[in-house]
This record gives structure tokens, C-alpha cells and sequence, in this order.
């Protein structure tokens, strides 16, 4: 029997998800989560084999909660959905030890399947997705430039991004028109936007 832990945001999904997987032979439901700040805690005292994860939740983002995931329970296998197509996403699954990567408008049967063979070890990625981030090619900003620009999308002003990464304001302003150089973009929201819609900074 295939123990799996569900988190999604969106009740009604959520619910037809579960409904799904428990008419299924093997599988069985042991949580269902609305927040990704409760994952870690319940795959702690539960130690489902297989988390599927919502990439958007709120919280901590599924592909967030799948890295601490890999760190507190590590023989809880994840699988991400997503209806976000950004190709930067699937690189930062794959950096977070994702296993499996899917469409949320995937087949029933191709999901109940990718959930049995994460369970036996395997990586399951959806080729369309793994496509796009191939043709995608890799971020043009530095670590550095993505960090600022990480911190200035969550709200934070340059003198206090300062203060965090022990820099001045002037090279926090100079990594902010770097990245929107870099970007293409018109400004520092643009840059954030495109950036953003590319899987490169994380999800808020």
C-alpha cells in the first residue's frame, strides 16, 4: 500500500484528487493539506511514501516544501502539480529533489501511475514541460542578482536589503539595474514579472 499525503489550496480539486487516488487499488490517502506550511509537520508524524504538492500554495510553495521534505523526511517522495507552465520551475524541482513533475490537467490514470512509480523510486516528468525548459536555456542573473531581486519582490526596499546581505545600498541598487538590464525589462517590477514567469525567483 502507497501512502500519499495530498496538498492543494483549491477545496474543490483537492477533494476530487482525494476522491480519485482512494478509488485506486494500492493507494491510500493518509492527510490532506490546504497549506504548504503544514507539510513537513504531518509527513513528520504520519511518513506518507509519496507527497503530491500543489506548486502554489500558500504558505511555503510546494517546490519549498519539497526541499525541506527531502531534508525531514527523506523517504517521502514528492510529486509536484502545476498549471503553471514556467520552465524554471522544473529546474528548481529537480534542485529540490522533486521526483515526479506534472500538469495538474494530466489523465487520472497517468497520475495514479506517476504516484506508484515515484513510490518505486523512479522520476516521472512530463516530456511538454521538460521540453519547454529545455528550449527555455538557463537564467541570465548571477546568484547575487537573483538574490536582491528575490528580496525586493517580496517587498523589501533597497536599505533593507542592504542590511540582510551585509552590502551597501548603492551595490543593491546597481544589482537591481543589472538584473533589469540583464532582463530586458523596463523596471525593477518588470524584471520581477519576467522573472517570475520564468520560475526563477521563488513563489510568494
Amino acid at each position: 500500500m502507497v501512502r500519499v499525503l495530498i496538498a492543494e489550496d483549491m477545496h474543490m480539486l483537492r477533494k476530487a484528487l482525494v476522491s480519485l487516488i482512494q478509488l485506486e487499488t494500492g493507494l491510500e490517502i493518509v492527510a490532506e493539506l490546504s497549506s504548504g506550511s503544514d507539510i513537513v509537520p504531518t509527513a513528520l508524524a504520519l511518513r506518507p511514501d509519496v507527497a503530491v504538492l500543489d506548486i502554489d500554495l500558500p504558505g511555503t510553495d510546494g517546490i519549498t516544501a519539497a526541499a525541506a521534505l527531502h531534508e525531514s523526511v527523506p523517504e517521502c517522495r514528492t510529486l509536484i502539480l502545476t498549471s503553471l507552465g514556467r520552465p524554471g520551475n522544473l529546474r528548481r524541482a529537480l534542485a529540490a529533489h522533486v521526483s515526479g513533475f506534472l500538469p495538474k490537467d494530466s489523465d487520472p490514470d497517468a497520475l495514479c501511475d506517476a504516484i506508484r512509480r515515484v513510490a518505486a523510486g523512479e522520476r516521472v516528468i512530463d516530456p511538454q514541460l521538460a521540453l519547454a525548459t529545455l528550449d527555455s536555456g538557463p537564467s541570465p542573473l548571477t546568484v547575487r542578482e537573483q538574490e536582491v531581486l528575490q528580496l525586493a519582490a517580496e517587498g523589501h526596499e533597497p536599505s533593507h536589503i542592504a542590511s540582510r546581505l551585509h552590502l551597501s545600498s548603492g551595490t543593491v541598487r546597481n544589482y537591481l539595474t543589472s538584473a533589469v538590464g540583464k532582463l530586458n525589462a523596463r523596471n525593477r517590477v518588470d524584471a520581477i514579472r519576467i522573472a517570475r514567469e520564468a520560475g526563477w525567483l521563488r513563489a510568494l
